[in-house]
């Protein structure tokens, strides 16, 4: 993950699963990814109404000009994205792990934009495919921000997460590893040369 907002909220999210297969809508908080919120949204797993956003925030909506809520997140994409997108949103459920990808974006105008896709289920009222959380971020600030809005999205090279290895620190040890001390984000480990 290169963008902070998505490093920020993949931390947050695999805090709150803990054990659990994905964390339950009801338990975000908004005030706990407060840096990252202007570029999280949250999508409803509707595939027959294209996922629609449930809400985005201030950043994903000024990349498209507009309020997204209730609009169709499959629309905003590519038709040639659009079948990847979807068979992505119901890996995502069915498997219960994250996804981050690279994304071409560009404007009316031609004017390009890379962009970090984030995607991770939420659990509604018990319901796995009911929620997904995610990110939208561009990795710099467009310079057009604002006189002009994206029109087009292109899905790029899509990674799976695994909570163990890439979640908190304390999520990073392997099974049955020890640490005696940790320090910031180091393990250290007691043992080796002497």
């Amino acid at each position: 993950m290169k963008h902070a907002s998505s490093r920020e909220l993949f931390d947050y999210w695999s805090g709150l699963r803990g054990a659990a297969p994905a964390p339950e809508r009801s338990e975000i908080e908004p005030s706990a990814i407060r840096r990252a919120l202007g570029d999280v949204f949250i999508l409803a797993f509707d595939r027959q109404a294209g996922h629609p956003f449930r809400l985005a925030g201030t950043r994903v909506c000024a990349l498209f000009g507009r309020e997204l809520r209730n609009e169709s997140f499959l629309a905003v994409w590519d038709p040639a994205s659009r079948m990847a997108l979807g068979e992505l949103m119901a890996a995502v459920c069915d498997e219960t792990v994250g996804a981050v990808a690279g994304v071409n974006a560009s404007t009316a105008e031609g004017w390009n934009q890379e962009i970090e896709l984030l995607l991770l289920p939420l659990r509604h009222c018990g319901e796995i495919h009911a929620r997904v959380i995610g990110v939208l971020a561009p990795l710099t600030i467009p310079f057009w921000l604002g006189a002009a809005r994206l029109t087009r999205l292109t899905l790029g090279t899509v990674r799976h997460l695994d909570p163990v290895l890439e979640g908190p620190p304390a999520a990073r040890l392997l099974p049955g590893a020890q640490s005696d001390r940790q320090h910031g984000i180091f393990v250290v480990h007691e043992g080796g040369r002497r």
